[in-house]
């Protein structure tokens, strides 16, 4: 959802400067990948009864090895960042044209989502308190569930602060920025896995697994970075065309071939932690993802460009932007609902496993429920979000939103690694720190607040 709002400073100057036809085509992308996101972690949470009463939950991918290929599809976030720097390129390069400070574009960003999240993990610190005084056995089976999709907030801010270093190493390289990023998460697999011979390569993805995360860890940050430089280059037409999304298509997938066949997990998430992962750092066999989806929104723009010109389409993509931040931060509290009416119904949403008849009928079952139970928890947020202060100007020191990043930061952490469960409450506290220290005290008045909003006008078009 948008959080900072450019407002013209007089009707004249509206009418001075045309405002220029916004791209369609990355909105509907990341549409796209939202709802992606939000039907794929539905599906991977497998509720557990026990005389009709949920206990536990498994994940799709525990149960069912042959969903990791379904990942391939499902893991989104290279597509999001791609999209994301693209939109944002343009903002970038006039920033640094104009010698502002990148630093106070980002601390727009970070306020624009530690706002929201603030309001998640205080509904979600008031489950706890609830259920840890009533007992409450739903919380429990879903713990860690609820809040373990706050990582990629914690990603695409960090991969944003490094945006200016992106837009110069493009302006500087082109595509040679991207080769030299895919270099260098290629030297750091390589060490992790200690090859010291070639015919050792063909166990690269074994090796680099059962080494942990090690000097793993630096590909928490280059891998993530070259779906955003490969994002700026495809917004200044570096690549484009039906002829390059097939080759990058075709590239995607033998790279992924080749990734599981030196042994890397097939699946792009993970189903559990201290597992063999290509997440928990980042691996090469991530990048194979990122050239697939990459070639695949070159392969499909033109189609999708002409849907886009139905005003009913159009209209779908525009409502889902807006609800992008909503509801990629509630869609997993809509489990607990679900899990409810679903003993209270009867309803089989433990369906076995992968093979059994009726597991994809309980699938079904369990996402209509979700679906129902998170309608009216988006029209409350919703709401809440449309009455609260939206015109919010962010800090301007240096210290202070280093501060501001820090807390966000550990307070993501803090939910990640414990849960909802005393996580949230850990979480709550850093997160609502994060933004107070992020924004001006006081706030400007009115008269100064058109000049001051201005200058984040990009923090609306890069948001979730």
């Amino acid at each position: 959802m948008k959080q900072v709002t450019h407002r013209q400073s007089s009707a004249s100057d509206s009418a001075a400067a045309p405002q220029p036809v916004r791209d369609r085509y990355p909105d509907a992308l990341r549409a796209g990948a939202l709802l992606v996101v939000v039907f794929g972690h539905w599906i991977a949470t497998l509720p557990r009864l026990e005389n009709g009463l949920m206990t536990t939950t498994d994940h799709l991918l525990l149960v069912w090895t042959g969903a990791g290929v379904l990942t391939w599809l499902l893991q989104v976030v290279p597509l999001f960042v791609f999209v994301s720097a693209a939109v944002s390129a343009d903002g970038a390069q006039r920033r640094l044209d104009q010698g502002q400070r990148q630093l106070h574009w980002w601390a727009g960003r970070a306020l624009g989502l530690a706002r929201p999240t603030v309001t998640y993990l205080a509904v979600l610190v008031a489950f706890v308190l609830l259920a840890a005084y009533t007992g409450g056995r739903l919380l429990g089976p879903l713990n860690h569930s609820l809040t373990v999709h706050l990582w990629f907030l914690m990603m695409l801010l960090g991969v944003q602060a490094l945006l200016p270093l992106s837009v110069w190493a493009d302006n500087r390289w082109g595509l040679k920025a991207v080769a030299g990023l895919l270099l260098i998460a290629t030297a750091v697999d390589l060490l992790r896995a200690g090859i010291s011979s070639p015919g050792e390569l063909l166990e690269l993805g074994a090796r680099v697994t059962a080494n942990g995360g090690g000097i793993g860890w630096l590909n928490a940050a280059v891998v993530w970075l070259l779906p955003q430089q490969l994002g700026i280059a495809w917004k200044r037409g570096r690549f484009s065309g039906l002829g390059c999304g097939l080759a990058l298509l075709l590239l995607g997938l033998v790279w992924l071939a080749a990734a599981v066949a030196s042994g890397y997990p097939v699946a792009m998430v993970d189903g559990a932690f201290g597992v063999p992962s290509n997440l928990l750092p980042p691996t090469l066999a991530l990048v194979g993802v990122m050239w697939v989806q990459v070639g695949a929104a070159l392969t499909f723009e033109a189609p999708v460009r002409r849907l886009l010109e139905r005003r009913r389409i159009d209209r779908t993509v525009t409502i889902l932007g807006a609800l992008g931040m909503p509801l990629y931060l509630w869609h997993k509290l809509a489990e607990l609902p679900a899990a409810w009416l679903g003993e209270r119904l009867g309803l089989p949403i433990d369906a076995g496993i992968p093979g059994e008849v009726g597991f994809w009928l309980g699938r079904l079952w369990w996402i209509a429920l979700c679906i129902v139970a998170v309608a009216p928890v988006m029209i409350a947020v919703v709401t809440f979000e449309m009455r609260r202060k939206r015109d919010v100007v962010s800090a301007t020191a240096a210290p202070v939103i280093l501060a501001g990043g820090a807390a966000l930061l550990g307070g993501i952490v803090a939910s990640l690694a414990l849960g909802a469960l005393p996580g949230a409450i850990f979480g709550l506290a850093g997160v609502a720190a994060a933004s107070w220290l992020l924004r001006v005290h006081p706030q400007p008045p009115a008269s100064a607040l058109d000049a001051s909003l201005s200058k984040q006008k990009e923090a609306e078009s890069s948001s979730l």
